[in-house]
């Protein structure tokens, strides 16, 4: 009996899991991402990581701008005779009919310890808000966010000033790690799903540009955990140059906040201070601290508030 399997994934996440699903010998019928896009000059178009992969592997790519109320593609995935649509970071939302064609559904791949940090951005969320654990949920896709039923949860700690690129990588490769037995189990008829604690429920929002900005008067532990989830785009602007901080190091000193308080660049916050480790000035490259203090203008007693 064919057991055709449905991709759906766009970013560089996702890439591993496809792999793996293509190397341990599964059907994939088609492959879905996000439509190319054009580059900020609009002079070069540019496909998904996702979308170059299946190129690769010679899978058949498909890249509609919506999936709902698209005819089309229901009456694509309904000839193919689809037994298990796999969804991973993909950026589209599933609707009824769609879900329906899937003998044994759609799961999804979520990067969180469901029911926590339901939505767009698990990963940065669990960093900026200083939790010591995260890791993959498989969740059978319903009409809700992030709400249907979960049949396996895979933890791991996050490490000690962790940032949200290392987190992201270490996830991916987790979850390609167990994908194939995930399915395989499916397909043997021994998974079994198990409904969401919904009262413990979490919402991981979309990230918006703003909240890449430091406000010194936050506590110091809070603004690490800014800079590494936002890695690497949390900044301040001093005397009109903006500088993203890529790197920070608690320390347990005082002082006003913004200030900056020795040579070595430790910031004053609201509470406790922070040693930067590694900076960007705006159009420079990144640079370690004690190469960047040869140059800069940033000296002891510098108020980094003033923009």
């Amino acid at each position: 009996m064919s057991k055709k399997i449905v991709f759906m994934g766009t970013s560089n996440f996702a890439v591993p899991i496809l792999k793996n699903i293509f190397q341990n010998g599964f059907e994939i019928s088609a492959v879905y991402t996000q439509p190319p896009k054009k580059s900020d000059r609009g002079q070069k178009i540019t496909k998904s990581p996702i979308h170059i992969l299946a190129e690769t592997l010679n899978l058949e790519v498909r890249t509609p701008k919506k999936l709902k109320d698209n005819k089309d593609e229901y009456e694509y995935l309904k000839k193919i005779g689809v037994s298990l649509g796999v969804v991973v970071a993909y950026g589209q939302i599933l609707t009824k009919d769609i879900l329906n064609l899937s003998k044994n559904g759609f799961i999804n791949l979520h990067a969180s310890v469901l029911p926590l940090n339901r939505g767009a951005s698990p990963i940065q969320r669990s960093i900026m808000n200083l939790d010591r654990e995260t890791g993959i949920s498989v969740m059978k896709i319903n009409e809700k966010l992030d709400e249907g039923d979960v049949s396996k949860i895979f933890k791991i700690d996050i490490l000690e000033n962790e940032n949200a690129q290392s987190l992201n990588e270490r996830l991916s490769i987790l979850a390609a790690e167990k994908i194939s037995d995930v399915i395989d189990n499916i397909f043997y008829g021994s998974t079994i799903y198990k409904e969401q604690d919904h009262r413990k429920a979490t919402y991981a929002k979309k990230i918006d540009k703003s909240e890449g900005k430091i406000n010194w008067n936050d506590d110091a532990k809070k603004i690490i955990g800014q800079i590494n989830g936002l890695f690497p785009y949390c900044y301040f602007i001093f005397n009109g140059v903006r500088y993203r901080i890529l790197k920070a190091l608690f320390s347990g000193s005082s002082g006003k906040p913004g200030h900056v308080l020795s040579k070595n660049l430790e910031i004053a916050c609201g509470n406790n201070s922070l040693k930067i480790l590694e900076i960007q000035r705006e159009g420079k490259r990144a640079q370690k601290t004690n190469e960047f203090i040869l140059g800069t203008k940033i000296k002891t007693g510098s108020d980094l508030n003033n923009v």
